[in-house]
């Protein structure tokens, strides 16, 4: 199959600036909210949405990064030494609004995951989701995305590649 181009950067860019005034607007506002990625891409748009609210509010909300890893109910099936990073929670979740960011919702896991993994570092008063893509129609789990770039319609044997300046040198999703 041949590549399909979903996302240039500046459809990106503006995708990022739709979350953020879309996040503002539910909260009336950034007050006791925070951010959380999830490693590795979900961490790098977690950023760049938190520098859009800065942008926009004057005001710079908390951003933290999650590694999600050994809370996978897979991870003995992707590797026998799985690469864990340290999460960087440097902020109280306590009784915080806490957004958790990915590129990319497909099955659900990932995200059941990361739910776990903060669970860990405290309760916060309330989680929501906003992801860049959402892939219609493949979830195990009864997870949505309060905050979604597009949704896309795709096969499940179709990949979703994301790719961020940050770690591939460009801003582009294709679909293979």
């Amino acid at each position: 199959m041949e590549q399909q181009n979903i996302l240039d950067s500046e459809d990106m860019e503006r995708v990022i600036t739709r979350i953020s005034y879309e996040i503002i607007e539910a909260h009336k506002g950034v007050e006791n909210l925070a951010l959380a990625g999830i490693v590795t891409r979900g961490d790098s748009l977690a950023r760049r949405i938190q520098a859009k609210i800065q942008q926009l509010e004057g005001q710079s909300v908390p951003v933290g990064s999650m590694d999600i890893n050994l809370y996978r109910d897979d991870w003995t099936r992707i590797s026998h030494h799985p690469v864990v990073r340290p999460s960087r929670i440097s902020f109280s979740v306590d009784g915080k609004k806490i957004i958790l960011v990915d590129d990319v919702l497909f099955t659900g896991r990932t995200v059941r995951a990361a739910l776990e993994a903060l669970m860990d570092f405290g309760r916060p008063s309330l989680i929501e989701l906003a992801v860049l893509v959402d892939r219609r129609g493949h979830r195990e789990l009864p997870i949505q995305a309060d905050y979604k770039g597009i949704r896309l319609g795709t096969l499940h044997s179709d990949t979703v590649n994301v790719l961020l300046k940050e770690h591939d040198g460009e801003d582009r999703v294709f679909v293979d």
